[in-house]
């Protein structure tokens, strides 16, 4: 997993139209849950998007 710092090395360019819109959705599902209250657990969804930074970020940097 990459560490914060990384991720500021990515641009919106950096990211494909598909991961741009799973993390468009992933958001859109954590404003939704947020609507619910405090309590709700969102570390899934921050999960998926992590995830999807860090392929990004593979693909940048030309590793597996």
């Amino acid at each position: 997993m990459a560490r914060n710092d990384d991720y500021d090395e990515l641009r919106f360019s950096d990211f494909t139209t598909g991961e741009k819109l799973a993390i468009g959705w992933n958001i859109a599902r954590m404003a939704k849950r947020g609507l619910a209250g405090e309590n709700v657990h969102l570390g899934d969804l921050k999960a998926r998007v992590e995830r999807i930074e860090d392929a990004a970020l593979r693909r940048k940097n030309g590793t597996k």
